[in-house]
């Protein structure tokens, strides 16, 4: 699978933005060819609504991730195209002010070929009426597939539960690692914090977000501390609740009240349910984790922090969160961010999950290209645990080298879990950012380069919309949104 083939979307959502705009439609209306853009933004529009779903099945459909790669070069002709229908409008608004500017430096200094219109406009027309009907045909089997695939619309940039081929596993409060490399200092400032006094806040529950890019072991250091002696004995109640990309609140409150008392809360009713967990939570000092949050929407989080508010002084909210503006909008008490592992860490971790057989433990050559492998994952304890995980029974030199040499995205999503996560991210980037990512792709891993140089870059390839910011400002600020940062890292780690 390509991994370009992912952003098409936000591809196309610029594309319509583009040919829905500019001075060139008059130009087009000129022609008699403006019922024509129309019928093919009215075309690509509808195959927009299918893309999310076509991009979430490419990972197991060979004749979906086809239709993708057809679909991206057909928008890539279809942009050049409009780029040539702009620039012939312009061409001719410039003919017919030749006679006001025919006495500008300016006009004069443009070569004779590029002002004798005339034969220019004849062969122009001939030629782009050879491609429109060529963009039609395309266009027309493209759209002619889709229900033949059994593409369907989904509204949002987030697949339903029913289409998605992959969602991560629910997480419990329980550890799956034999021993957790690299955390030790993390584990004891979050047990600092959460043992820490809060006289001066204003609220009796804290709240304390675990920040960092998906698959650096957020949810791994709040197993560690959740089920530290030390934090077992300071709090009277403890609950975990798996949150993820669907901010249900009865579904966490009742998982909470669930995780609380070792008991089912039978009620399918908000209301009910709250009164129920603020009563448990009445006057007791209660830890709660909430793992994996997406949603930064203030009114969702007042709503679900409601019956925590008769706890009593020093409880507390652990969050993990990939999103920095969820920790800010939560009211965070202190934000901690979790850094990679270092190269002995996660070489640690690998081999931890990758030589359980002594036999394999025991080659040398095995142990030297596991190595080079950990190398590949940038410090990322997702990445050292899966590829450790798929080696985990492969005797074979070449098994191993074949992983060495292959790239993330090659491997099966079945046995492995690292592109999957990263869609995530992916999935929750404004559409804007989307192109901006998929720019970042051609960028060879590694490759040190300044923020402000790529800034510029986008803004060459027309990606940063100027409104009334400087453009570079604009492009600053793309930088910060949520989820860049983690999956242009991620990219050139991967």
């Amino acid at each position: 699978m390509a991994i370009v083939e992912v952003f098409l979307g936000a591809f196309v959502t610029v594309l319509l933005e583009k040919m829905a705009s500019g001075e060139w439609l008059k130009f087009l209306r000129h022609e008699g060819i403006l019922t024509q853009l129309s019928n093919w933004i009215n075309t690509l529009s509808q195959i927009q609504a299918l893309l999310t779903d076509a991009e979430d099945k490419q990972l197991t459909d060979r004749a979906v991730n086809q239709w993708l790669d057809d679909l991206q070069d057909l928008a890539y002709d279809l942009d050049d195209l409009v780029d040539e229908f702009s620039t012939e409008a312009l061409r001719r608004k410039l003919m017919s002010e030749q006679p006001q500017a025919s006495s500008s430096k300016v006009w004069n200094s443009i070569p004779t070929c590029c002002t004798n219109f005339k034969p220019t406009s004849v062969m122009f027309n001939f030629e782009m009426r050879s491609k429109i009907k060529e963009i039609n045909t395309k266009l027309s089997n493209i759209f002619e597939q889709c229900s033949k695939l059994n593409l369907v619309k989904i509204i949002g940039t987030t697949p339903t539960p029913t289409t998605k081929t992959w969602q991560r596993p629910e997480s419990t409060s329980l550890i799956d690692e034999p021993r957790v490399y690299g955390r030790e200092h993390d584990q004891s400032k979050i047990i600092e914090l959460l043992v820490r006094g809060d006289e001066s806040s204003h609220s009796n529950v804290g709240v304390i977000p675990i920040v960092g890019m998906g698959g650096i072991g957020k949810t791994t250091l709040a197993q560690m501390v959740y089920n530290h002696e030390t934090v077992k004995q300071h709090f009277d109640l403890k609950a975990w609740a798996c949150v993820s990309d669907e901010f249900d609140i009865l579904r966490i409150t009742k998982a909470i009240y669930d995780s609380v008392t070792s008991q089912t809360c039978s009620f399918n009713n908000l209301d009910q349910a709250q009164v129920k967990l603020q009563k448990v939570l009445a006057g007791r000092k209660f830890l709660i984790v909430l793992d994996d949050v997406w949603n930064n929407k203030y009114s969702d989080w007042n709503v679900l922090k409601k019956p925590f508010s008769d706890g009593a002084q020093g409880s507390k909210v652990v969050v993990t969160t990939r999103n920095r503006d969820v920790a800010r909008m939560m009211g965070a008490v202190e934000l901690h961010d979790i850094e990679v592992l270092s190269d002995e860490d996660c070489w640690s971790l690998f081999e931890q999950h990758a030589f359980v057989n002594p036999s394999i433990d025991a080659n040398p050559n095995l142990v030297s290209i596991g190595k080079k492998v950990v190398e590949k994952c940038g410090g990322l304890p997702l990445a050292a645990k899966t590829l450790g995980g798929l080696l985990r029974c492969r005797e074979r030199y070449e098994e191993w080298v074949n992983v060495l040499r292959s790239e993330i995205w090659d491997l099966s999503h079945q046995e492995c879990d690292i592109l999957p996560a990263l869609r995530l991210s992916y999935n929750h980037l404004p559409s804007h950012l989307k192109q901006c990512f998929a720019y970042c792709s051609i960028i060879p891993s590694y490759y040190e380069f300044e923020e402000e140089e790529l800034v510029l870059l986008w803004m060459a390839e027309g990606f940063v919309q100027q409104r009334e910011k400087q453009m570079e400002d604009v492009g600053d600020a793309m930088l910060e949104l949520p989820g860049s940062i983690e999956v242009k890292i991620m990219d050139n780690c991967l």
